[in-house]
Order: structure tokens, then C-alpha cells, then sequence
């Protein structure tokens, strides 16, 4: 097994990142995906996360205008840079490496 370091990129982003994985994602959809996983974000904390994400290089976005009902919308799309794969992947590395390594180890009893 190869020494990894700890991620530096959380659980919550790691979840994000993987959820990019499978293309360009509106915010909306994203936020929406990550309310069934049981995270509840208010929008200005979900886009100011998603800023975060763009500030580290991690994903880009970009506005794409649409027409809703007459109205003219800009809806926020986000997608994954290779740097953002990078991350996601090394990160999914870390923790299938641990679960080879401890995985299989049983708590110890108060006899052990």
C-alpha cells in the first residue's frame, strides 16, 4: 500500500467534485442533488462553497441565460477541472487505501 496523505479537500467537496464527474451541472441541480444526500444549504451558502471551489481551481463556472415563462433567467452551470478530477480521485485513492487497511480490523474488546 502507498503512503497518501490526508485529503485536503473535504467530504462535502468530495461529494460535489463526484457528483461533476458525469458533466456540467446547473447550481441548482447540484444543490438539489445534494439535499437527497441530507445537505440542506441556503442558497447564498451553497454558491458561496461552489465560489470557493471555483477560487481553488476545482470546478468553473460559468452563467447560461435561459427563458422560463417569458422571463429571462441566468442560471449559474458548473464543471469539473482536471485539477477538480484530480483531487476527487487521489481523495477516492485515500480512503479505499484505508479501507483495505482497516477495514477489516475488528474493535477491540475491553479484553483485548
Amino acid at each position: 500500500m502507498s503512503r497518501r496523505r490526508v485529503p485536503e479537500i473535504t467530504h462535502l467537496q468530495f461529494l460535489v467534485l463526484g457528483m461533476l464527474r458525469g458533466g456540467a451541472r446547473a447550481g441548482r441541480v447540484v444543490r438539489r442533488s445534494l439535499k437527497r444526500h441530507g445537505v440542506d444549504r441556503t442558497g447564498p451558502a451553497f454558491y458561496q462553497m461552489m465560489a470557493r471551489l471555483e477560487d481553488a481551481g476545482l470546478v468553473e463556472g460559468e452563467y447560461e441565460q435561459k427563458i422560463v415563462d417569458g422571463q429571462i433567467i441566468k442560471e449559474r452551470r458548473y464543471t469539473l477541472t482536471r485539477s477538480g478530477d484530480a483531487a476527487w480521485t487521489s481523495t477516492r485513492a485515500f480512503y479505499t487505501d484505508a479501507i483495505e487497511q482497516y477495514g477489516a480490523a475488528r474493535p477491540r474488546t475491553a479484553d483485548a
